[in-house]
């Protein structure tokens, strides 16, 4: 027998009463819990991947189709429901979704974060919520969103995601209650902090996984845990999409492909639902290892800050503070000695801008569409300008001028103690991410329409804008830091090219996609610009001579790292090369020698830039919120 939407609902109200610490509702819970046989019926669906040209007419039909059987009671979405994370996206999908006749529970995926327009603030705003839990059946629903944020790399759940979820488990009904964890990603080592996740949910009585992003139906084992991959909801290659409809009863879970207007069913696997008593469990099982710590003994932490969400951008810094942004919306000031919070200026968005200072001030951009001045000793603020949709790119200071690019097609230039707006370029397609470059009376940048610009820094005027051609936007040269040297500028970019401009003209002097020399978007200028340091998708690093008429690969470090994507910058400061990892790992090689002088893991999460701070020290810090500061003897 199922349980009735009635139930559904009534244990759903239950357990949001029973958070807000309801003796009624304790009680009430309980007598479900008991007198049910802990029998469901719900669809899983993932990937709807809106945007996509057969997406929408897809989803309408699997929608249609739920809403034809009386005896499905809820449906789970497990991420990618838009294919770029636009608001059009956004709303478009929520549309669709709005006109189930049943509840629905959503959550994010990569494409709706890696390349979200808004920072992500529009998923929250639109679904309102980036998780979900509720009780059903007797069995405890709870699900995370997906990133990185805004960065492209392997999975994450974010930090805040990580810190939500200890809460719901450690204020569930009942502490032995069977649960279901949902994510978009498979729980292994696909993303980053897979074991976070894992190990909290296995202290409580998780009997199975969910997840979407592999677009296939597939069953497998984690940890120990029961766990199926649905199938993306898109029709691909066939003539019709697909989701599939989970029955629960008797202690098993039994998954149907189901195929709307043709309404078949097709039983491709069962699970068998069973309490694993993991707290008995001895087996160890793979965790990332911290052992490269103890290789380098010369490298120490000196001081770390643990943020509760996460930190998407890099830092900056004043004689007397370290700043960092977070997703919480908050510019904090971190004092460079201890790492102790000094202060902490909350703005009403997201922040993915890297801080900037100048001068005794601090600059951000939010996604709550403002650019923020605040006073570097107090965190006052000074100004703050509106733009017309969030501001994620980060800002640059030349003399009295402040150039930040943002998400409304306007790339501004302000000035710096009035916030008064001194030009505005309003023709940028699509929206910025990145940190902007100057160089030789021009400003640079990349954006999310396969686009790069060359504005004139006094005026505002193009002085010469590129394409590259792709008919695909995640292609675009937005998250690299460009570099310029020797009368040309330099950009890599998703595409795996790596292209070199006439610095006043635009004209494309070389661009080149080499297979041994998998290029993304990290690379870096050497301190004499004799060379541009790239990292290869192969973990290994190389210099590219800033004069020669084609792509010469003159110079090659001894780093090898695995598999990497971290789209973060390269910086050399003393003569010393500073590499960051997708995998939290901090790699420092010798210019001259491009020997690896030291490596230092603090995290298994993407690293952001890493920032010189004085002789033998650096600031580091990882998308789940760490920032700290190293100290190194190469002796």
């Amino acid at each position: 027998m199922f349980v009735p939407i009635y139930l559904y609902n009534c244990m759903t109200n239950c357990h949001r009463l029973i958070m807000n610490g309801s003796p009624i509702a304790v009680l009430l819970f309980l007598w479900v819990f008991e007198s049910n046989a802990q029998s469901l019926k719900f669809a899983f669906v993932s990937d709807t991947h809106i945007g996509n040209h057969t997406a929408a007419e897809d989803l309408r039909r699997t929608v249609t189709d739920i809403n034809s059987q009386a005896d499905i009671q809820f449906v789970v979405i497990s991420g990618d429901i838009t294919e770029f994370g636009s608001d059009e996206e956004l709303k478009l999908a929520k549309q669709i979704l709005d006109s189930l006749n049943m509840p629905w529970h959503i959550i994010a995926g990569n494409h709706d974060s890696n390349w979200s327009e808004s920072g992500s603030n529009s998923f929250l705003r639109v679904f309102g919520g980036e998780t979900f839990s509720f009780t059903a059946g007797g069995y405890f629903f709870a699900a995370t969103s997906s990133g990185p944020n805004m960065r492209m790399g392997p999975g994450q759940v974010p930090r805040e995601n990580i810190v939500w979820l200890d809460s719901v488990l450690n204020n569930m009904p009942s502490p032995s209650m069977p649960v279901i964890y949902i994510n978009h990603y498979p729980q292994d080592s696909s993303q980053n902090n897979w074991y976070e996740a894992i190990d909290r949910v296995k202290k409580r009585n998780v009997q199975l996984l969910l997840c979407g992003h592999g677009h296939a139906n597939r069953k497998f084992n984690v940890e120990g845990i029961p766990s199926v991959m649905g199938r993306s909801n898109l029709r691909a290659k066939d003539s019709i999409g697909g989701y599939n409809i989970v029955t629960i009863q008797n202690g098993t879970a039994s998954f149907d492909e189901r195929k709307p207007l043709i309404q078949t069913n097709r039983k491709w696997t069962e699970v068998a639902l069973a309490n694993h008593h993991f707290e008995k469990d001895t087996t160890t099982y793979f965790r990332p290892s911290f052992a490269v710590n103890k290789k380098f003994l010369g490298v120490k932490t000196l001081w770390e800050y643990q943020d509760q969400s996460d930190i998407g951008a890099g830092t900056a810094m004043s004689k007397i503070f370290v700043f960092a942004t977070n997703t919480k919306g908050s510019i904090n000031a971190l004092h460079r000695k201890t790492g102790l919070k000094a202060w902490q200026y909350q703005t009403g968005g997201k922040i993915y801008s890297t801080p900037y200072y100048a001068e005794g001030y601090v600059l951000a951009g939010s996604s709550d569409n403002f650019i923020y001045c605040l006073s570097a000793k107090d965190g006052s603020l000074k100004w703050k300008f509106p733009a017309l949709r969030p501001v994620l790119g980060s800002a640059l200071v030349k003399g009295n001028q402040v150039f930040i690019g943002s998400s409304d097609g306007h790339f501004r230039s302000l000035d710096l103690k009035s916030g008064k707006l001194i030009w505005d370029f309003d023709q940028v397609k699509g929206f910025v991410v990145t940190k902007p470059m100057i160089y030789e009376g021009l400003i640079y940048f990349g954006c999310w329409a396969n686009d790069f610009y060359a504005l004139d820094i006094k005026t505002g005027q193009l002085a010469w804008k590129w394409n590259n051609g792709a008919s695909n936007r995640m292609f675009s040269p937005a998250a690299c830091y460009p570099v310029a040297a020797n009368g040309r500028v330099f950009i890599v970019a998703p595409d795996r090219y790596m292209t070199a401009f006439n610095a006043k003209t635009g004209h494309v002097i070389w661009r080149t996609q080499m297979k041994n020399v998998r290029v993304r978007e990290s690379m870096g200028l050497s301190e004499d610009k004799s060379l541009v340091y790239v990292k290869t998708m192969d973990g290994e690093l190389y210099g590219i001579s800033t004069t020669t008429p084609q792509m010469d690969l003159t110079w090659k470090g001894d780093l090898k790292l695995p598999y990497e994507l971290t789209p973060s910058a390269i910086i050399e400061s003393r003569g010393v090369i500073y590499v960051p990892s997708h995998s939290g790992l901090a790699s420092a090689v010798d210019r001259k020698t491009g020997e690896v002088l030291w490596q230092y893991k603090t995290s298994n999460c993407l690293m952001n830039p890493i920032m010189p701070l004085d002789k033998n020290k650096v600031i580091v810090s990882t998308m789940d919120g760490k920032v700290a500061c190293l100290e190194y003897s190469t002796k």
